[in-house]
């Protein structure tokens, strides 16, 4: 099973193709009709040790045997590490490999890797190409898609960053077979995001599977589904609002929490799926709270998120007061008030400044 999916950006058009197998094929992707760069060109793959040692090569054999001139960057894997001291390291790669505006580089890894290889393209040479070959679901379905890119600050979550919008977003499924558990869980969240906010079809799939904890319970039609549909959603999205100036806001749902739970946790106690998690069943508390979505509907986003194995409270000893002030420096604050994406019913989702600190207490507190 095989699909493009056009990104018809005005300026930046792009596809995401999904397509199994495509990891040993790279080169010919990139010189065929989705992506023609100009063969003998360089390009850089940016990856972290783990992800290299089990894909590198193989990207790597592809890309020369279509002619490209290929380095590597390999960089340390965490989002702890997703600062701009670590994107020093690819500029100093790129420096030593002489890139030029002519040049790519190939982000071969998760989230991670693709914000901060497609925040070094956007600012190398003031803009090169980027490609990214994203190997985590997570990533799949979410991060490689839409040109946001960037680094972690230490008192935020991708306060430094730039949209840059990638070349190709080319996606092997078969790599989702190496990834752990964990990491799978961590990317079904985004894709629950995806049903509240946008696909009530997709959320109905999702809960008419028996499990979603592990990748060995969804069979290649669901994951198909899963792949498809997300990166459809997203797309159409970004088109709209290439910018995130008004309708691309709504894929921030459950990443205002979120990213604070994460930021405070100091990105070691939770990943940012479960993060994400944590974050709708807080946001979708607040609608119910406001009286924007039912009880019932909420509960069913509960009990997806509980199917996933994804976690759905607080971690132990987090200071909600701690929480409420992150908040206050999230990239969403506008004239000092946090804008919150809420559910309105399943695949229907809006942004709102009017959710009050008492109210995100008292939510908090219930979890």
């Amino acid at each position: 099973m095989q699909s493009v999916i056009p990104v018809p950006l005005p300026q930046n058009a792009y596809a995401i193709a999904i397509a199994p197998g495509s990891l040993d094929h790279i080169g010919s992707w990139l010189t065929g009709e989705t992506l023609t760069l100009k063969p003998q060109s360089k390009i850089l793959v940016v990856s972290n040790p783990m992800i290299f040692r089990a894909y590198g090569q193989r990207v790597i054999d592809s890309l020369t045997q279509a002619g490209f001139q290929v380095t590597s960057c390999i960089l340390p894997a965490g989002e702890c590490y997703k600062t701009p001291a670590t994107v020093q390291k690819i500029y100093d790669a790129a420096l030593e490999n002489r890139l030029e505006r002519s040049s790519t580089m190939v982000a071969l890894g998760g989230g991670v890797i693709g914000d901060m290889t497609g925040f070094a393209a956007s600012t190398w040479l003031r803009g090169i190409n980027v490609v990214q070959v994203p190997t985590t679901l997570l990533a799949m379905v979410d991060a490689a898609i839409g040109g946001k890119t960037g680094v972690n600050h230490p008192q935020g979550k991708n306060l430094i960053g730039a949209f840059h919008q990638p070349r190709l977003v080319l996606i092997d499924p078969q790599v989702l077979k190496t990834l752990p558990m964990r990491e799978f869980r961590a990317g079904i969240a985004e894709v629950i995001k995806y049903g509240i906010i946008w696909d009530a079809e997709l959320f109905e799939k999702m809960e008419q599977a028996k499990r979603l904890d592990q990748l060995r319970y969804v069979d290649d039609e669901l994951l198909q589904e899963i792949l498809t549909r997300s990166c459809q959603a997203k797309a159409h999205v970004v088109n709209k609002d290439e910018k995130e100036s008004g309708l691309r806001e709504i894929l921030n749902y459950g990443h205002t929490i979120g990213h604070a739970v994460e930021s405070l946790t100091g990105y070691r106690v939770i990943n940012h799926g479960e993060g994400v998690a944590i974050g709708m069943v807080a946001a979708g508390q607040i609608a119910v709270e406001m009286g924007l979505w039912d009880q019932e509907s909420c509960d069913r986003q509960l009990s997806l998120i509980e199917k996933a194995g994804l976690p759905t409270r607080l971690p132990d000893g987090m200071d909600i007061e701690a929480i409420l002030t992150t908040l206050q420096s999230d990239k969403k604050v506008q004239s000092g008030k946090v804008r919150f994406v809420l559910p309105t019913a399943i695949g229907t989702a809006i942004t709102t400044d009017q959710v009050t600190s008492d109210m995100i207490r008292s939510v908090l507190k219930q979890m």
